[in-house]
């Protein structure tokens, strides 16, 4: 018996991206190293970063161009 994995819409691509994962593989992989490794830290600031990134990505701010608060 197989379990299929359960996916949601990418937020910037709309293209599906894995249960618990905050963006798809390919648009991870365009935002800057910084805020790639800020969105990984998991501390008590962890929900404000994923908050900044998802503004961000609702204003238009390009992939590349975003930045999160370490």
């Amino acid at each position: 018996m197989s379990r299929k994995t359960a996916t949601t819409p990418c937020p910037c691509c709309r293209q599906p991206k894995g249960a618990g994962k905050y963006l798809c593989y390919a648009c991870w992989g365009n935002l800057p190293g910084p805020a790639r490794s800020a969105l990984s830290r998991q501390d008590s600031k962890a929900i404000g970063r994923l908050q900044e990134l998802y503004r961000q990505v609702a204003a238009g701010v390009p992939l590349a161009e975003i930045q999160v608060t370490p």
